[in-house]
């Protein structure tokens, strides 16, 4: 985690030009979002299966900084500030390292989730404050994706997974508590 948390995310502003670089330990701490309006790239992935009725969701694992525990979309994360990452055309850098994510936190297999199998949807800006030391300020790809994959949690990213239908998530959004 110790090493994670110094990988280096692309700093941006309001419209999403790349401004420089910190590392993920600064840019989620919400000492530095509150005093300087740190705003980073991220990204995050909703992947269906191939019929699109349902949606990959996944529970963070305890370990993680941010929002510890609770189910989020499929995967989400950040670029890195790195020659391949940073291409903003079509938004490969951030494909790139969606596929890279998910290769990480859920091991699906490269070769199931091909860059052309990553669609942009829209990009949102939103500050999130996790618990009182860490959060969220980003700017947010939101990528889909349809592809029926092979999973292999990494339990030090994943607590726990599950696939939902359109009417289980509504079931999850008014009955439970970490989403």
């Amino acid at each position: 985690k110790v090493k994670l948390m110094q990988e280096m995310c692309i700093l941006v502003d309001e419209n999403d030009n790349r401004i420089g670089a910190e590392t993920k330990k600064n840019c989620h701490l919400m000492e530095n979002i509150k005093k300087t309006n740190i705003l980073h790239r991220a990204f995050s992935v909703f992947l269906f299966d191939k019929t699109g009725e349902r949606l990959l969701l996944q529970q963070r694992a305890t370990e993680k900084i941010t929002f510890p525990e609770y189910f989020t979309n499929t995967c989400c994360s950040h670029p890195l500030n790195t020659p391949t990452e940073l291409v903003e055309t079509n938004q490969l850098g951030a494909k790139c390292a969606a596929r890279r994510k998910l290769k990480h936190e859920l091991g699906i297999p490269r070769d199931q989730i091909q860059i052309e199998d990553i669609h942009f949807l829209t990009r949102i800006h939103y500050l999130a404050p996790s618990d009182g030391i860490w959060g969220e300020h980003e700017i947010d790809y939101i990528f889909i994706i349809k592809a029926d994959v092979d999973l292999n949690i990494n339990k030090n990213e994943v607590l726990s997974y599950r696939y939902v239908t359109k009417d289980e998530l509504q079931e999850i959004f008014d009955t439970e508590g970490k989403f």
